[in-house]
């Protein structure tokens, strides 16, 4: 097992009247199977500060905290450092290549049109951002790119088709639809004895031909196009969208399953995710993004928007499995409402460069929400996670855990905070983030946070970088197994937490099968 040199330990916080006084707790060995977690406590009104042995986060508040009322999307926390200056963006589309839609659903133009002039207003982030302060864009070739739509049919049937493997089942025995997404067409399929119960599993064509009364109500509602320079970008320009509603009290057994497949070189692709799922209702949604590996540029700009209702549950598994030319970027947001339970796992095996922002908003009381994220990179890969849990009601509870590997002269960045509202009373929020290093110019930066307003909380963090230890190494050498054998069981073992919390078997071969590839 790995030897974790400790970046950022857990923290217990212990906030009395005008005074502070905190606690450190040692971050012990870890074993091969994770056993608990730290907890931290916080008892007054007022803000406990993350601290790291080598980071130091910053966060900038309003002044007031936002009302959250019915429609509106809370930023609760904002990124601080100095803003970009504006100057052209450098990327060659324009207004002409909005998709116009339907005359049915005129609100899906106004929307991209509205999220374009946001997009031509925002600027290009920076890393003088604090968000953006470790991932650097400059590199992309941003006046080469070309939006797959706008190839000619013969140019776009020439581009490799869709692996067989991507289109089996990661989650039970078989989908009850499946959404695939290519370069010249869209296929939909969904069984009949789910449309019967009311649900509809379709592409952003068919929701606003068929159902624009339904796709009008959810539009936009939880991730906002003025959020940033790509997620206006890609409420403009996606026309390639999923839209799954789940009526009030209905249970989908089988699980539905979208594919987007962004084959080319010098293409741009855009995509927008919108899951409703209504008070009482309970599905699983598996989407995954994904193509080859070419040598010239592409980019993937992206928005996922998941509101969970009263009593609900979703079980989201968001799998990004793009070429290592792919610059990715998405920001994608949940909301979860009273007793409702949200279970979020991220899988990150590709792209050249990905910044994701992730986010869940508790915004019932009794509300749960949990993210569980794999990554391992290599080669010069750059994964920069950006999450935030945010308790906005009592008795809301958030678990978090990601672990990285990283290979050759790849980059992890993973930056994370709990927020915790005035009055909302005993919260339970939990983040972790460990990585393990397996060779000299790899490099992991990990930093958590916690700001909290309320006087009866349980809030812990914590994060930890480390490399393979050599007494493990050695003890697996000297019973006669391979070194690259006992490489990859040493980081099997390191991931089997994130594995022990993935409830589908086919994920895990997934992981699996990408540490063998990624250790060869």
């Amino acid at each position: 097992m790995a030897k974790k040199k400790t970046s950022a330990r857990p923290k217990k916080a212990v906030v009395r009247k005008k005074k502070v006084a905190t606690k450190k707790v040692a971050v012990k060995k870890a074993k091969t199977v994770a056993k608990s977690k730290p907890k931290a406590v916080a008892k007054k009104k007022g803000a406990a500060k993350s601290k790291a042995v080598a980071k130091k986060r910053v966060v900038t508040r309003s002044a007031a905290p936002e009302v959250i009322g019915a429609g509106q999307t809370p930023r609760v926390i904002t990124r601080g450092g100095a803003a970009a200056v504006q100057t052209k963006s450098g990327f060659p589309f324009n207004a002409e290549q909005i998709p116009n839609g339907v005359k049915e659903a005129a609100f899906l133009h106004s929307y991209r049109k509205s999220a374009w002039n946001q997009f031509e207003k925002l600027p290009l982030p920076s890393t003088n951002d604090e968000a953006w302060r470790r991932t650097d864009i400059r590199q992309l070739k941003r006046g080469s790119l070309q939006i797959v739509d706008g190839l000619a049919k013969a140019a776009r049937d020439k581009l490799p088709s869709i692996p067989a493997r991507l289109l089996k089942p990661l989650v039970g025995k078989g989908h009850g639809g499946q959404i695939v997404f290519g370069p010249g067409k869209t296929s939909v399929q969904l069984s009949k004895a789910i449309a019967k119960q009311g649900v509809v599993f379709t592409d952003f064509a068919t929701a606003a031909a068929k159902h624009p009364e339904l796709l009008k109500k959810v539009l936009g509602k939880v991730v906002k196009p003025d959020e940033g320079k790509f997620a206006a970008m890609a409420g403009a320009l996606a026309g390639r969208g999923v839209l799954l509603y789940v009526p009030k009290g209905v249970q989908v057994d089988e699980p539905l399953h979208s594919l987007l497949w962004g084959p080319g070189a010098g293409l741009a692709y855009f995509s927008h995710v919108l899951v409703w799922v209504e008070d009482g209702a309970s599905v699983t949604y598996v989407h995954e993004s994904a193509s080859p590996t070419i040598g010239e540029q592409s980019m993937h700009a992206g928005i996922v928007e998941l509101h969970v209702g009263s009593r609900a549950n979703l079980r989201f598994v968001e799998l990004q499995s793009w070429g290592e030319h792919m610059w990715n970027f998405t920001h994608e947001r949940a909301r979860v409402k009273k007793d409702g339970n949200l279970d979020w796992i991220f899988g990150a095996l590709g792209s050249h460069l990905t910044k994701n922002f992730s986010e869940i908003n508790l915004e019932g009381e009794g509300s749960v929400g949990r993210m569980s994220g794999f990554y391992f990179t290599d080669g010069n890969q750059h994964l920069d996670h950006d999450t935030q849990q945010n308790h906005l009601a009592p008795h809301t509870s958030s678990d978090l855990l990601f672990k990285g590997a990283l290979e050759e002269q790849s980059r992890s960045v993973w930056q994370g905070m709990i927020y915790v509202a005035p009055g909302a009373q005993r919260t339970d929020g939990y983040q972790a983030n460990r990585n393990l290093v397996l060779s000299k110019q790899a490099r992991a930066d990990s930093i958590p946070g916690l700001e909290i307003q309320a006087d009866d909380v349980r809030c812990t963090h914590g994060a930890t970088v480390g490399k393979i230890d050599p007494d493990e190494y050695f003890y697996l050498l000297s019973r006669g197994i391979p070194p690259v054998e006992a490489r990859r069981l040493i980081v099997k073992g390191f991931f089997d937490p994130i594995m022990e919390r993935i409830p589908f078997e086919g994920v895990r071969q997934r992981f699996q099968q990408a540490i063998v590839q990624k250790m060869k």
